[in-house]
């Protein structure tokens, strides 16, 4: 049954692998690195993590890849599931398992479903203390990128002045000096290298004065050196270089830890976090953690907190790496003092030498009187003659062991030149002999002439025997003669030879022997420069060891020396000042006099001091109330003047109008009033409101009856700045404007972060916004990502359909859309720049009456929270800016086909305001908000607990003067709506 369950458990090869296999074919993969660059990764149904690990090492040529690994980083991308913006995690991956199992998981549908993408990542996984001795670029690349990734996602909280200084060493690393001659890009890199949390603390200007000195200071150094410089700040930070794990608690005994928290491990202990915003709680030392374990669901830690032991139990699944980590921080350390200790006793166990030099004179004994002192220094100086003298004795024994080998070096060189003598007089001899033999070869071959003319001659006797019979017996004498001395040279001939044979042999024997010599010379001669070499090499490490062991025992000496000096001055002294006391002690009275008087001012001081606490701690107190007093002061001013406030703004006439021969219809008698003839009334039609701007105002003139409204979003309250009027009136020039007349929203969203910036020092505040269209009654994100085009990243999986958009009221009352992107941002540049993006998704067309109609209702949603520095409380404002599309006759517009359907949803969402508008102005029990989605979008801002304000745009000609009534009469009853603006504030403890 287990082998059953193990098989089932286990990931199919798919058919891809399979095929790849029988092919004896490598599949690829990618894998990222947080730099968001990647390598391409082979693999096959056998390749492990570990294995995959070592081939990307050998892609980018890194070495010292053993702190490196893979992780698995998942990124939610789904809205609905995860509103609001979440950092990836990354998960450990283990070394064992398979690759292919890896891809496969990736790519399963599930991951879709859950609302995340997952990716292979290759990172460090911890920051180990020998990282750095290793100075291989590639490492130290990887290293500063992590270490960069880590604080820029605020792992690493630091205060201001830190935060500005690695902003600039991070700026010079990526650009090099020169970047503040380009002001914005010089701000955009600030915004970038400084965490949110950090960089709403402060106003703008004093960031980019602060940091732009800094980065100016570093204009003489170099890239590497700023990353350097950045790498070390973070290492001298308590928590720095640490590896963080997410846990819930479970036990807490001190009840200072909050539910979720972050753990960080790094060499020097335990570091709690706050997750958000990151905050540092409190740290436990290595040496406090007397315990540690974990399970599959939880880790503990038993450690000493203010010298008392305690239990802390943690739920997380991330248990073992925890604990692995932890358990390789406190090696290293132990490694290092095993390495420190080691070191030591090898230096005190080493043998010190000298080369001439002779240990410092003792001092003299009556230095001081201090006998003891001087008997110690004296012991101390026997052993460390003592230690030079065997040093000495080392040193003669090498110095004697290589005049030895030095010695038979110069005996083989002799033998090599005895036997060399020997070759040279046997070759002599040789040469003698086989002269010899062709002396004697020479003698036979004249015999052998002289034996033939003898028998030529015999044979003349023969003939002449009967004449010269006398002679015959002469010449058979000499005859005979003749043939025994050929016979004796011939027996000559071969002992000749037979000692020419003996001495060829004995020359190729001696010849042999010669080789053999000089081979056996040759590698005693090699021997002996080897061995020369390395006795030269020990006796020069030898010797600068001993004398730099001298040399720092004779600076000891002589610091000790000079410390018994110092000593003996300092006891001359004491005797002197004892002397002095002596004479002086008549004064002991007056001095406790007087110390009994400084005590009692001191005590007086102490009061005023305490006094004036008490009253600056009053007087905090007060201002405080004055700051609550005088924000009470300011909403209820704005209550005073209408929940609702409704502004009437004309338009000046167009070219194309005048050319028409249109004129003026509507008039302004003044500043709180709009009127207009109607048909055959003689008497114009007047209707107030709470200000009216003419043709001739700018947007600066309309924006400043606003600006107010931006402090109520800031100090927590649902804000809501709408415009309404019939198409082509100037509705979306007054919320948007354009690039040289910026509307409401631009100078809105700059006065936000001004205000922030101002307020930096008491709160500190995180802005995101949404935006929403609503178009032909289907409600769409204009900020949701654009799909991965093709072949751009594998194995990321991106849902195929958008996130469902749902609107839903918080129990504030507060209207939320469920499921639409929300974007961060730390300036209103950035804030801009993602509206521009939104507004180029905007559905727009051309009509007969507006060359460029909005087609659709735009809302534009600005969530502010902050929390205050002293007293931690939390708000949450919303200001939102909405762009209704405006109110068309179909007859005038001459909409037709996919225009006439957008103008008749566009009349039928109007018609369904005009319902809730109407509902609300005859306090109707019953608001028909749920008919149609853009009242339900605008349901807190009419009739609900927002600060509301609306533009009605009109135009001026008479042409338009039935649309223009309509929208009048329409702000008219907008107008008289009361809603019941509250404040979202609570405790910071209590939200978390």
């Amino acid at each position: 049954m287990h082998s059953l369950l193990t098989i089932c458990c286990m990931q199919l090869p798919s058919v891809e692998e399979i095929v790849a296999h029988l092919q004896s074919h490598r599949l690829t993969t990618i894998v990222f690195f947080l730099d968001e660059t990647f390598e391409e990764v082979a693999y096959d149904i056998t390749t492990s993590v570990a294995e995959a690990v070592e081939q990307l090492a050998g892609l980018i040529r890194l070495q010292n890849y053993q702190t490196f690994t893979l992780y698995e980083a998942v990124r939610p991308v789904n809205p609905k599931l995860n509103p609001e913006p979440m950092p990836d995690e990354h998960l450990l991956l283990d070394e064992h398992r398979y690759v292919a199992d890896i891809v496969a998981e990736l790519r399963h549908p599930r991951v879709v479903r859950e609302g995340c993408q997952s990716r292979l990542l290759f990172k460090k996984r911890m920051f180990r203390e020998t990282d750095e001795a290793i100075s291989e670029p590639q490492f130290i690349n990887l290293s500063y990128v992590q270490a960069q990734h880590d604080y820029l996602a605020g792992n690493y909280p630091v205060v201001r002045e830190d935060a500005a200084q690695m902003a600039a060493l991070q700026i010079h690393a990526e650009h090099g000096p020169g970047l503040d001659q380009d002001p914005d890009c010089f701000m955009a890199g600030i915004e970038r290298f400084v965490t949110r949390q950090v960089l709403m603390t402060r106003p703008r200007d004093e960031w980019r004065t602060d940091v732009g000195a800094r980065y100016k200071a570093l204009a003489q150094h170099t890239k590497e050196d700023a990353r350097t410089q950045f790498m070390r700040i973070l290492r001298t930070l308590p928590y720095g270089n640490a590896t963080f794990f997410a846990v819930r608690r479970i036990e807490d005994p001190i009840g200072l830890l909050p539910p979720r928290l972050i753990l960080g491990i790094n060499k020097r202990g335990v570091h709690f976090f706050r997750p958000v915003p990151k905050e540092y709680l409190h740290s436990a030392e290595l040496r406090d953690i007397m315990q540690f374990g974990s399970s599959s669901q939880a880790v503990f830690f038993k450690m000493r907190v203010a010298g008392v032991l305690h239990i802390f139990q943690f739920e997380t699944r991330q248990g073992e790496d925890i604990c692995m980590a932890l358990q390789t921080h406190i090696n290293d350390i132990m490694m290092k003092r095993y390495s420190k200790v080691k070191q030591a006793a090898a230096s005190d166990a080493g043998k010190a030498g000298t080369d001439g030099v002779q240990p410092a004179a003792l001092p003299p004994s009556g230095m001081g009187g201090n006998s003891a002192y001087n008997a110690k220094m004296e012991e101390h100086l026997k052993e460390q003659q003592q230690q030079v003298e065997e040093a000495q004795q080392a040193l003669a024994t090498a110095q004697q062991a290589e005049s030895q080998v030095r010695l038979e070096n110069e005996s083989l060189i002799g033998e090599l030149k005895d036997l060399r003598d020997m070759l040279s007089s046997e070759a002599a001899n040789r040469a003698t002999l086989q002269d010899q033999l062709d002396e004697t070869e020479r003698q036979l071959a004249e015999l052998r002439n002289e034996l033939d003319m003898t028998k030529s001659a015999l044979t003349a006797a023969t003939a002449m025997a009967n004449e010269h019979c006398g002679k015959v017996e002469v010449e058979h004498a000499r005859l005979a003669e003749l043939e025994g001395l050929i016979d004796a040279k011939h027996k000559e001939l071969e002992e000749v030879q037979a000692r020419l044979t003996a001495a060829t042999r004995a020359a190729e024997s001696a010849a042999a022997e010669r080789d053999l010599l000089e081979r056996k010379v040759q590698r005693l001669e090699k021997g002996k420069e080897t061995e020369v070499k390395e006795l030269r090499e020990q006796y020069e490490a030898a010797t600068a060891d001993l004398r730099a062991q001298l040399k720092a025992r004779n600076e000891k000496i002589n610091e000790l020396m000079e410390s018994a000096a110092h000593n003996a001055a300092d006891l001359e002294e004491m005797r002197h000042e004892l002397e002095t006391a002596r004479r002086d002690a008549t004064e002991l009275d007056e001095l406790r006099e007087m110390k009994s008087d400084i005590e009692r001012k001191e005590k007086q001081q102490a009061s005023i001091i305490e006094n004036q606490a008490r009253r600056l701690d009053e007087l905090d107190r007060l201002y405080r109330e004055e700051v609550v007093a005088r924000k009470r002061a300011h909403n209820a001013l704005q209550d005073a003047k209408g929940k609702i406030r409704v502004y009437c703004r004309v338009r000046p006439m167009l070219d194309f109008e005048a050319a028409k021969n249109q004129t003026p219809a509507v008039q302004i008698p003044n500043e709180l009033t709009v009127a207009h003839l109607w048909r055959d009334e003689k008497k114009p039609r007047e209707y107030d409101f709470d200000a009216v701007f003419g043709p001739n105002q700018t947007q600066e003139d309309v924006f400043e009856d606003t600006r107010h409204l931006v402090r109520s979003a800031l100090d927590g309250y649902n804000v809501c700045v709408f415009a309404y009027g019939q198409t082509g009136s100037g509705k979306t020039f007054t919320i948007y404007g354009n690039e040289s007349t910026p509307g409401l929203t631009p100078r809105g969203l700059t006065e936000l972060f001004r205000l922030i910036d101002k307020d930096a020092g008491k709160a500190s505040y995180s802005v995101s916004l949404q935006m929403l269209e609503l178009y032909q009654d289907t409600l769409m994100d204009l900020l949701l990502p654009e799909p991965v085009r093709k072949g751009t990243m594998r194995p990321p999986i991106v849902p195929e359909q958008p996130p469902k958009l749902e609107i839903k009221k918080d129990p504030k009352g507060l209207v939320t859309v469920t499921g639409a992107s929300t974007v961060p941002a730390t300036s209103a540049q950035q804030l801009l720049g993602v509206i521009e993006q939104g507004l180029a998704r905007r559905h727009v067309s051309s009509t007969a009456m507006n060359r460029e109609s909005s087609r659709s209702h735009l809302i534009i949603s600005c969530i502010i929270e902050g929390v205050n520095m002293q007293s931690q409380a939390v708000t949450r404002g919303k200001l939102s800016f909405v762009d209704l599309a405006g109110s068309e006759r179909v007859k005038k517009s001459g909409s037709t086909g996919e225009n006439l359907k957008e103008a008749q949803a566009i009349n039928k969402s109007l018609s369904a305001l005009g319902d809730v508008i109407s509902a609300l102005a005859t306090e109707q029990p019953h608001i028909p908000y749920r008919n149609h989605k853009l009242t339900m979008l605008m349901s807190d801002c009419l009739g609900g607990n927002a600060k509301t304000l609306m533009f009605v745009n009109v135009s001026p000609t008479d042409a338009n003067l039935d649309e223009s009534q309509n929208s009048l009469v329409y702000a008219t009853r907008v107008r008289t709506i009361k809603n019941n603006a509250l404040r979202d504030e609570a405790n910071k403890e209590v939200i978390r």
